[in-house]
């Protein structure tokens, strides 16, 4: 038996209140866009769940699919039955031969949304179940750990049937919940932190600073291939790449070495924090862990803090390198990041940055220079970019060829 479709499961989605169907219609466009190359496939969404239909569609191509996409707690292929009982029953053994192998276990889960059919939720794990039993061979029940859980669910319309779970990948539907500018710096914990944040439902763009000649093309091209890696997640990602030479070439000039790692980094929130106004957005993202670097100790982070009022997200606070390792290579952005070409922030770093610096004093340092003009002038100068997921910009590559 084909599955004609695929139920799909909520999860957070369904805590919302009135504002649920905004939620439920950017879910359903993010799987619409995902599954563009499935034309036949329709998309039923309802207030508590969404039903794919797969019209001949490849079940499991769009499963794999399915897993990446946020907002989807979990979503089982399934086929749709009249609530007639020889014929659910006839459709619930041709499913359960297609996946059963001897030796396996199984449950029957019933739910029954439908209260005028005809058996209760006991009566139809009674029933299946022994239907089952009587026609396949070398088979025992497990009611707690089954290799096979085959569900029932009556509702008013149809009886569906299904026989595997699939978690999904949780969280809210990308680009549900307002815009933030990620400080992408090339390294293993911003893409995580901007990953982690399209999960809560942030629209991202990163924002990256170039140094030229002191940083190469190829570590400008690292950012390029991290963000068509984050575009996976929408289909597209911006990337706004500032010209920051000029600002870090003063910032060594006016500033005591041991705080110019302080003042480079208020001055990157700064520039991120215009981009993010004429951007539309409503918060900035770093992938600072607290105390693993020296711009990354509280006193740092108070001090560096100052110069703007903007929410500033971090999805990894506190998270140590390994927990932020293990999701770079789940999101496969590590082998990327650990390419050895070094951002601005790696060539100029101090040799003995303050883990604690003073707010009254790196203001005072900074008193002595004005770094508005050369600010202006870097925002004005930020190119931005828009960057296809990386499988489709292969997927051109490869049209071009023919």
């Amino acid at each position: 038996m084909m599955y004609d479709r695929i139920l799909v499961r909520y999860g957070e989605i369904s805590t919302k209140g009135r504002n649920r169907n905004k939620f439920i219609d950017r879910l359903r466009k993010n799987i619409k866009r995902a599954l563009s190359n499935y034309p036949n496939i329709a998309i039923k969404a309802e207030r508590d769940r969404m039903f794919i239909l797969l019209n001949g569609e490849d079940s499991d191509g769009i499963g794999e699919k399915l897993k990446e996409i946020f907002g989807i707690q979990s979503f089982s292929p399934a086929v749709k039955v009249e609530k007639d009982l020889d014929k659910m029953k006839d459709a619930a053994l041709e499913l359960f031969r297609k996946i059963h192998k001897p030796g396996q276990t199984f449950k029957i889960t019933a739910k029954r949304s439908d209260k005028t059919f005809e058996l209760d939720t006991n009566g139809i794990n009674s029933e299946f179940g022994g239907h089952i039993l009587r026609n396949i061979d070398d088979l025992k029940v497990d009611v707690r750990n089954p290799d096979i859980n085959l569900q029932i669910e009556i509702r008013k319309e149809a009886a569906y049937i299904s026989a595997e779970t699939i978690k999904g990948a949780g969280g809210l539907p990308a680009a549900s919940a307002g815009k933030g500018m990620l400080m992408l710096s090339g390294g293993i914990d911003s893409p995580v932190a901007g990953y982690l944040s399209m999960k809560r439902g942030l629209e991202v763009e990163g924002v990256h600073f170039f140094s030229p000649p002191f940083t190469s093309e190829r570590a400008k091209q690292k950012v390029i291939d991290l963000s068509e890696k984050l575009a996976e997640v929408n289909g597209h990602f911006a990337l706004h790449i500032v010209p920051f030479t000029e600002i870090q070439q003063a910032i060594h000039k006016q500033i005591p070495e041991n705080y110019t790692m302080t003042t480079t980094r208020r001055i990157m929130l700064r520039i991120t924090d215009a981009i993010r106004e004429k951007q539309g957005g409503l918060a900035i993202i770093t992938g600072e862990s607290l105390g693993q670097v020296a711009s990354q100790t509280l006193e740092s982070m108070y001090a560096i803090n100052e110069v703007t009022t903007t929410p500033i997200i971090r999805p990894l606070i506190t998270m140590d390198k390994l927990q932020i390792m293990d999701i770079a290579h789940d999101i496969d952005t590590h082998d990327i990041s650990i390419r050895p070409y070094e951002d601005c922030c790696t060539v100029f770093v101090p040799s003995s940055p303050k883990t604690k610096p003073k707010l009254d004093k790196v203001q005072n340092f900074e008193s002595f220079f004005d770094f508005e003009e050369l600010i202006q002038k870097a925002v004005e100068g930020t190119e931005r970019m828009v960057l296809k997921p990386a499988s489709e910009r292969k997927d051109d590559s490869m049209d071009d060829l023919f």
